[in-house]
């Protein structure tokens, strides 16, 4: 295999605002989704309480202590060689409630902070708008995406971001996994289904006006600075057939459409037929307003940025189809071709090749890997070092694959930014043990540690594919 990533290429790593930041109760930050969720395991679904409640253990409220720490988080980057850092910025830190007219500037400061300090090392900041957190008050007042005011709050947040970051950050994305909301309607979109509600008729209710502040979003960015650059975000469950069985064929094409729906909208700029269908079919009735179609239209995306961590498969033999698999936030068949992770992930190297394939081939823009990662138990040896080979032999695999994509299959590739570069707390599980990172911190399960860093064998691995730009993988 003869040739190279493109120079420029975005190698770096990515991060949420509410999975590393903590600073809980500092700089005017309001209460968010991501703050009334308790912890979880493997086994244990994390729980949403009403408020905060007294006596329970909130993982998000300290995380990693990023909002203390983010200097010395991101001289660990530029270390590694990060071009770009993926990150998200808190609404609940720039409008606390969610629906104020006037930003916290406390919060605007902590930003300005951290992107200065990212560009200080020639490091991209790549800016999640909306990563699985929004103002809790969003939640209780307004009912959450459901209500489509949601929109005019959260284009006053993207206007206020856009204006004051306009000259240090080029890329953005809107709304992080955006088809989580299928599965998560909660940790996507704050929606609190109510007895007697149609859950699917209020998931793509919810949806649709996800898609109209994402497009209106694009177009208010563009008018800002006409040199952002504004993706879209796609949890990318990539679904095989079972076997050649015509109908196991039809089933995992239905499951990929499922997902293709949320980004046909967003980089075509219209609902494609089969959902039109899909809706008469279940008389599912969306309430859309005069005019949404052209908002639509004008507020198509510049790239696809997506999370690829596993496959699965779909078959029409409830019997045969295998044991169940799942992973980031979604469910199907197991593949017994494949190994799985510690958490029942299915690792499919050769997967992303294909993914990136199957995305190029339909939209033919640029697209961005912007999550892949193996979430894993981590060991700290007498010595105090993490010998992670299994990351990186995930990551090599990985990274090879998609190597393959762009150089034999010409994909339009722009970076690769591996989940969790610094260990976090799970958004699935709200746990600490369940790493990614290739930088180490010191904290438990129970928020117990001394949150120090330290490097892991994959830190110093890593630092040496970004320096060859994907050349040296071993």
């Amino acid at each position: 295999m003869t040739g190279k990533f493109p120079e420029g290429f975005l190698w770096g790593g990515a991060v949420a605002a509410n999975q590393i930041e903590g600073g809980f109760g500092f700089g005017g930050k309001g209460i968010s989704t991501a703050d009334v969720a308790t912890a979880g395991a493997v086994d244990k679904k994390r729980e949403y309480t009403d408020g905060i409640v007294e006596g329970i253990y909130y993982p998000s409220h300290e995380a990693i202590d990023f909002y203390h720490r983010y200097k010395e988080d991101i001289k660990l980057l530029s270390e590694m060689g990060f071009k770009c850092f993926r990150t998200s910025i808190a609404w609940s830190r720039i409008f606390p409630k969610g629906d104020e007219a006037v930003p916290n500037e406390e919060g605007l400061q902590f930003y300005d902070a951290v992107f200065d300090e990212c560009l200080k090392y020639n490091i991209e900041p790549v800016v999640t708008i909306s990563h699985y957190e929004m103002p809790y008050h969003l939640v209780t007042q307004y009912g959450a995406w459901r209500n489509r005011k949601l929109i005019a709050f959260y284009i006053n947040f993207c206007k206020v971001i856009f204006e004051r970051y306009q000259n240090k950050v080029k890329y953005w994305m809107t709304f992080n996994e955006i088809n989580v909301i299928a599965y998560q309607s909660f940790i996507a979109a704050g929606i609190k289904l109510e007895t007697g509600e149609r859950k699917e008729e209020v998931i793509y209710q919810a949806a649709h006006h996800q898609f109209i502040a994402s497009a209106k979003a694009v177009a208010l960015g563009h008018e800002i600075n006409p040199d952002f650059k504004i993706g879209c975000m796609l949890l990318y469950p990539l679904t095989y057939p079972m076997t050649c069985n015509p109908e196991d064929v039809l089933l995992a094409n239905e499951a990929m459409n499922k997902n293709y729906y949320f980004s046909d909208v967003q980089v075509r700029g219209a609902y494609p037929n089969f959902m039109k269908k899909y809706f008469e079919r279940n008389n599912i009735n969306i309430t859309m307003e005069a005019g949404d179609a052209e908002i639509l239209k004008q507020g198509t995306v510049d790239y696809v940025g997506f999370s690829y961590y596993m496959s699965l498969v779909a078959s029409s033999d409830k019997e045969k189809g295998g044991d169940a698999a799942g992973g980031n936030m979604v469910r199907g068949g197991a593949n017994p071709y494949l190994e799985t992770s510690e958490w029942g992930w299915q690792i499919d190297s050769v997967g992303l090749r294909i993914a990136l394939n199957n995305l190029y081939d339909r939209y033919q823009i640029p697209l961005f890997i912007v999550e892949n990662g193996l979430g894993a138990i981590d060991k700290v040896e007498e010595d105090g070092s993490i010998q992670d080979d299994y990351r990186i032999e995930y990551l090599r695999h990985h990274i090879m694959e998609m190597k393959k994509a762009v150089i034999i299959d010409g994909v339009e590739l722009m970076g690769y930014t591996p989940w969790g570069c610094i260990d976090l707390i799970s958004a699935g599980t709200g746990e600490m043990k369940k790493r990614y990172g290739f930088v180490y911190v010191d904290k438990d399960n129970a928020g117990n540690g001394s949150l120090k860093r330290y490097k892991k064998k994959s830190f110093h691995w890593y630092q040496k594919v970004i320096a060859s730009n994907g050349e040296d993988l071993e």
